[in-house]
């Protein structure tokens, strides 16, 4: 008896966890072959917050488009630690880290300036650590975490981040507008 009550706590306890998966986790297409690569490298990224729209532009020219997922509580700009807001206004690309908790991330320099002397005119942490990164190392490769979910960071598939990834250096403009 004692072994068929073990038994059927271990199954509901694994179907909890595929049903809590299902819920915050989408299959995502298998990536169609690029038909245009991108050649070089970019130099400027434009992110509209309320497009949930990334697109990457040489010159005046926008080279490919991604669709992102954004802060938790993404409306309005970044100012307090655990906010989940995305900033807003025009940064640079400032780190590069391979070995990120999610597929590749680059950062941006937030908070600037005039964010942490507000923030310390005001008492308070103005937060940090905003990147541009894939899905987090624990999901499934052809899987992606639904809805707006990050800190506050910007979000895009496993392949969609490779492929920045290749052709964003250091100092790359990125502008996130509302």
């Amino acid at each position: 008896m004692m072994r068929k009550l073990k038994r059927i706590f271990l199954l509901s306890i694994l179907a909890t966890g595929v049903g809590l998966a299902w819920l915050y986790l989408e299959q995502v297409d298998p990536p169609a072959p690029i038909s245009v690569p991108i050649i070089g490298q970019v130099d400027r990224i434009i992110i509209e917050k309320s497009a949930r729209k990334m697109t990457m532009y040489q010159g005046d020219k926008p080279v490919r488009e991604y669709a992102v997922a954004l802060g938790f509580a993404p409306d309005g700009d970044k100012s307090i630690q655990g906010d989940g807001k995305t900033p807003e206004g025009i940064f640079k690309i400032d780190r590069r880290n391979q070995n990120s908790k999610y597929t590749l991330s680059l950062g941006i320099d937030y908070p600037k300036a005039d964010d942490i002397a507000r923030a310390r005119a005001g008492g308070y942490d103005p937060g940090g650590d905003i990147f541009i990164h894939g899905q987090p190392n624990k999901v499934a490769e052809g899987y992606k975490v639904k809805g707006d979910w990050t800190a506050g960071c910007i979000a895009v598939t496993n392949p969609e981040i490779r492929e920045i990834w290749n052709v964003t250096p250091m100092s790359t403009i990125v502008e996130i507008r509302s």
